[in-house]
């Protein structure tokens, strides 16, 4: 259990060794701390140095000697709390630069890529992405065909999507093919009434498209599109529609 916890810190295999043996032993020359985690002298010295950098080992000198000390394992919370400083500092840059790469993304040779998705992990798979993308792109918007008939399976997996998309500030604006749904937040709808039952979800977002429809087992299957000309098709005909309820 310890182990584990120590790896999911960001710990190597040696590291997790030479840690433990600092603590086991208390104050140490090198030689015997690398005798006793099994890692070569030159290793464990190299690992000691970065333990003293951020501040889980400490040392000193007596009769001529190197001894090293673990500090209070607290310090553990430490490197907890730089790791998500950086983590947050990686967020921040990733907004920059996901656009880049997106714009170096080869779709293909520059043809369509339909992706099939299956379940209501599939589902979850689908709106993932939705929010992924949206946050990046300019606007952060997406356009929704809403079907009663899929709404059920939709959030199945992700109930806090709404709550997700607010939060990211991605605004959508809702077509619903007959009654029913409701404004959350960062959104419009607009009803087209319809005597005939709707059965697929869509949903439009920067250069893609997806499909969400149920089979005849009651399982949702799911279709994504990626290409930019027939997102934009779609678009068009979801604005002249919208403009005109």
């Amino acid at each position: 259990m310890t182990e584990k916890v120590l790896k999911q810190l960001g710990f190597s295999d040696k590291e997790v060794a030479v840690y433990l043996a600092c603590l086991r032993l208390g104050p140490s020359p090198v030689r015997r701390i690398a005798l006793e985690a099994g890692i070569n002298r030159g290793t464990t010295y190299d690992i000691l140095r970065a333990f003293i950098g951020n501040g889980l080992v400490s040392y000193y000198h007596q009769e001529k000697k190197q001894y090293f000390i673990a500090e209070d394992p607290g310090k553990l919370t430490d490197v907890v709390r730089r790791r998500e400083e950086e983590l947050t500092s990686l967020r921040q840059t990733l907004v920059d630069v996901v656009p880049q790469l997106r714009s170096m993304h080869d779709t293909a040779g520059g043809k369509p890529v339909a992706r099939f998705s299956e379940g209501h992990i599939g589902v979850k798979g689908i709106l993932t992405d939705v929010l992924a993308v949206c946050r990046s792109a300019n606007p952060r918007e997406y356009l929704v065909y809403s079907s009663a008939q899929i709404r059920e399976h939709l959030y199945k997996l992700y109930p806090n999507f709404t709550k997700d998309r607010i939060k990211a500030g991605v605004k959508v604006k809702v077509i619903a093919l007959g009654p029913g749904g409701e404004t959350r937040g960062l959104d419009e709808r607009r009803w087209l009434p319809t005597a005939e039952p709707a059965p697929t979800y869509q949903i439009i977002y920067a250069d893609k498209f997806s499909l969400i429809t149920v089979d005849g087992g009651g399982t949702p299957l799911g279709v994504t599109i990626e290409d930019k000309n027939l997102a934009q098709t779609q678009r068009l005909l979801f604005n002249a529609l919208w403009d005109k309820l």
